[in-house]
């Protein structure tokens, strides 16, 4: 299905994208390329399905092939040149979920870049190119998503005003909340929230 669609009329597929297809001599398919974080929202809905029935197989169906595009895209920007990827040594990337995971726990007060680098066993350069190459973004940029995830899900349950869920994610000024809410989703805190 993968080549009808990827491929050309014989359902040959380009040179960035035939390492994405297990040849028959490989006993396993294995692709070791970045998560972004649009990638992790998809993959937390599918995980967080609300459907039943054929309504859910028509939505993962859709959902597979919307990871199967952001891999695509991904792909093809590392083959013609416009994103690098940098190897990383398993320990490394430990080093990096283990700085993400600081990063969540510490989304509210995060520590400086250098400091987090400490807490890991890393230096800050390996730790921003580290970051960039396994989840897509700056370390900041990740940890700034992740903030206004909370946020739009805390202001849609409803349990908490504007001015406490802009405290609960880490900002202090209310303005500055509602700035950065409002580019990430295009409407307003107020508009939101229950």
């Amino acid at each position: 299905m993968f080549r009808s669609f990827a491929g050309d009329a014989s359902g040959e597929l380009s040179k960035e994208l035939r390492h994405l297809v297990k040849r028959s001599d490989q006993s396993t398919y294995e692709r070791y390329g970045t998560q972004t974080p649009v990638m992790q929202v998809v993959l937390q809905q599918i995980l967080q399905c609300p459907y039943q029935g054929v309504t859910k197989r028509v939505y993962l169906e859709s959902k597979v092939w919307e990871l199967t595009a952001l891999v695509i895209e991904q792909e093809t920007q590392i083959f013609q040149g416009f994103l690098e990827v940098y190897p990383l040594r398993p320990s490394e990337i430990d080093c990096v979920y283990h700085a993400k995971e600081i990063l969540l726990k510490n989304h509210d007060n995060p520590p400086s870049l250098i400091q987090l680098a400490r807490q890991v066993g890393l230096n800050d350069r390996k730790l921003k190119l580290g970051f960039r190459s396994v989840f897509g973004t700056t370390v900041f940029g990740y940890l700034h998503n992740y903030r206004m995830e909370l946020a739009h899900n805390l202001l849609i349950q409803g349990h908490m005003n504007i001015t406490e869920v802009a405290q609960k994610v880490g900002y202090a000024s209310l303005p500055s909340f509602s700035n950065a809410f409002r580019k990430k989703f295009g409407i307003t805190p107020k508009s939101c929230h229950r």
